[in-house]
């Protein structure tokens, strides 16, 4: 196995600062790097609120807080990521813009850089086939929210070699958290399941089956679900969904996966859910309220 010391981390959203912010209390240096340095600087506050609140839990100590945020460093030049051990590319879901990361990061890497993506759906082996080291690439996924989360999905490309493979797993096992295998195939095991659930919610309040409160009533009470299917969709992002649910549809050419209409409507709205303040439930005041 390779040895892991130091991480990049590309992309300090959501997905980026939860991640930094796990690798960092387990002991590796991290450099994180964003286009914006408004983004970094609200990733940074956001981790140290974050491992704050572990602290006052009782689940790690002042002094880990301490040493963890002293390992994490910022930087908006993307090329100094390059020399880390590990990157991992924690962009926003658009295979475009995850290709022109990795070829731009390509003249500065060592050698030896295992490159990830934190992809949740786009296909490893093509991402992997536009870089110089197919066999040291693989898909890297970490759920939402990144602390609190146990499962990691890992996932070989056609190329990816075994050490690359045990070094990741290692890594996992460091962290504290627990590695599935999936293989290459559109949305991997969590959201292949998982999408098209909250798509077919979608689909419930478009058809005027059920409203929102009742859709994620019926499911939280019904079927024993913390959160109910719009309210994760709002969560974890409506143009996120909608991303994987076009993955899907195009990867396997079945009608099932056909992203609900209605999905389509709030993304060109730009009601994304938490994120904007307004998705399936407006987040503007004090409590949540049902759009539909």
């Amino acid at each position: 196995m390779a040895e892991i010391r130091t991480v990049g981390i590309v992309g300090a959203g959501q997905m980026g600062n939860g991640i930094a912010h796990v690798f960092a209390l387990a002991g590796y240096d991290v450099l994180l790097t964003d286009i914006s340095q408004t983004s970094l600087d609200k990733a940074i506050a956001t981790i140290d609120r974050n491992i704050e609140r572990q602290v006052t839990r009782g689940k790690v100590t002042a002094d880990d807080k301490a040493a963890a945020m002293g390992r994490i460093k910022t930087t908006l030049t993307l090329a100094d990521v390059g020399p880390t051990d590990l990157i991992i590319e924690a962009a926003t879901e658009r295979e475009t813009v995850k290709q022109a990361i990795f070829e731009d990061l390509l003249p500065h890497l060592k050698p030896s850089t295992i490159l990830t993506s934190n992809t949740s759906s786009i296909s490893i082996t093509r991402l992997a086939s536009r870089t110089d080291r197919p066999e040291k690439f693989m898909g890297f996924h970490f759920m939402n929210p990144v602390p609190v989360m146990q499962l990691v999905e890992l996932i070989r490309g056609i190329a990816t070699d075994a050490e690359t493979w045990d070094t990741l797993h290692g890594v996992v096992r460091k962290l504290g958290k627990t590695a599935a295998s999936a293989e290459d195939f559109p949305a991997f095991i969590v959201n292949r399941i998982l999408m098209p659930m909250i798509n077919e919610a979608v689909y419930t309040l478009y058809e005027g089956v059920g409203n929102v409160k009742s859709i994620d009533e019926s499911l939280k009470l019904g079927a024993n679900h913390p959160m109910g299917p719009l309210e994760l969709a709002d969560f974890i992002g409506l143009d996120t969904c909608l991303a994987i649910m076009n993955v899907l549809h195009d990867g396997l050419a079945d009608t099932k996966y056909r992203p609900c209409p209605l999905l389509t409507k709030y993304v060109e709205a730009g009601w994304l859910g938490r994120k904007t303040q307004r998705g399936f439930y407006d987040y503007r005041g004090e409590v949540p309220v049902p759009t539909r």
